[in-house]
């Protein structure tokens, strides 16, 4: 059995992760962990829940992501990017929207794969910036709780072309 560290020393068990590569896989371990009382929503679930973030934020449409996300939900953006900081709220992801367009030009958002395991959604993308900037390669981690994402924290490969991006769009 999988097992992780928490910061304040706690070991605890790790649910097996899961793949969109292999769903038949992900129905059987979600039931079972389901059955057991271990999990509160299926993959399937989550990933449709990310899925639907992706899709309504992209048009702006964020009143329909906030009925998907918990009341004290937040989201973490890395100190060395432009964004830096904590994003509180019900309205944080309408808010890091705002500030991210007000200061980046990104022209797409190329989603690579998606994973589910326990509590979380990882997503592997990147943004493709205007001008023929480099992109900037990231996974976001979506944690749930209560059938509802409580958390975004994205994990950027390099934040240089985000400064970069920055920097051109100002």
């Amino acid at each position: 059995q999988r097992t992780s560290i928490t910061r304040a020393g706690v070991v605890r068990p790790m649910a097996p992760m899961r793949s969109t590569k292999w769903p038949w896989v992900n129905k059987l371990l979600s039931d079972f962990l389901i059955s057991e009382g271990k999990l509160d929503m299926t993959d399937d679930e989550k990933l449709a829940i990310v899925n639907r973030l992706y899709e309504r934020s992209a048009v702006g449409d964020f009143d329909t992501c906030e009925t998907l996300l918990t009341d004290d939900f937040f989201i973490v953006e890395a100190d060395d990017t432009p964004m830096a900081g904590t994003f509180t709220g019900i309205t944080a992801l309408r808010d890091l929207y705002a500030q991210v367009f007000g200061m980046l030009e990104v022209t797409n958002v190329v989603r690579t794969e998606m994973t589910s395991g326990g509590d979380y959604v990882v997503t592997i993308l990147h943004f493709e910036f205007a001008d023929g900037l480099e992109p900037a390669h990231l996974c976001e981690m979506f944690r749930f709780r209560d059938g509802k994402v409580c958390e975004i924290r994205p994990y950027y490969f390099d934040a240089a072309p985000l400064r970069a991006a920055h920097e051109a769009f100002k």
